[in-house]
């Protein structure tokens, strides 16, 4: 008996030991939002990207506009060749936008016909707390 006890407290004692991982902060979170959306555009798959972009941006742009823009924006470019993130950053304000949470990405691109390339990706908290694309930039 006094061996199982001893287990236990062993048992125990390395539970209480283990480190916890921290919480997933807004800027990564944000940035798998933005690189899970990324792929639907740099497939093509630009009604799909449009479906999954947060609700401003829905009520802002008709599915049929983002289509046009981004097929023009984009198809020019050719396949995407690199993709590294250059900047994050979290802000509660956004130029022409409604206060809330949005994360700032800012990645460092290059295409087939583009070699170098500045994406810049503005995921935000919808008000469902899901992590979605608002705004999207290429220079």
């Amino acid at each position: 008996m006094r061996v199982r006890n001893l287990a236990c407290v062993v048992l125990a004692g390395a539970l209480l030991a283990v480190p916890s991982w921290p919480a997933e902060t807004p800027e990564d979170a944000a940035q798998a939002a933005a690189e899970s959306w990324l792929k639907l555009v740099d497939a093509g798959e630009y009604r799909a990207s449009w479906e999954q972009t947060a609700k401003l941006f829905r009520g802002a742009v008709t599915q049929e506009q983002w289509t046009q823009a981004a097929k023009g924006t984009r198809a020019p470019l050719g396949k995407l060749v690199s993709r590294k993130v250059k900047s994050r950053q979290y802000t509660e304000k956004a130029p022409g936008a409604p206060d809330g949470k949005y994360v700032v990405i800012q990645f460092e691109s290059a295409f087939e016909n583009k070699a170098s390339a500045i994406e810049t990706v503005t995921p935000m908290l919808d008000p469902d707390g899901v992590w979605r694309v608002s705004g999207y930039y290429i220079r």
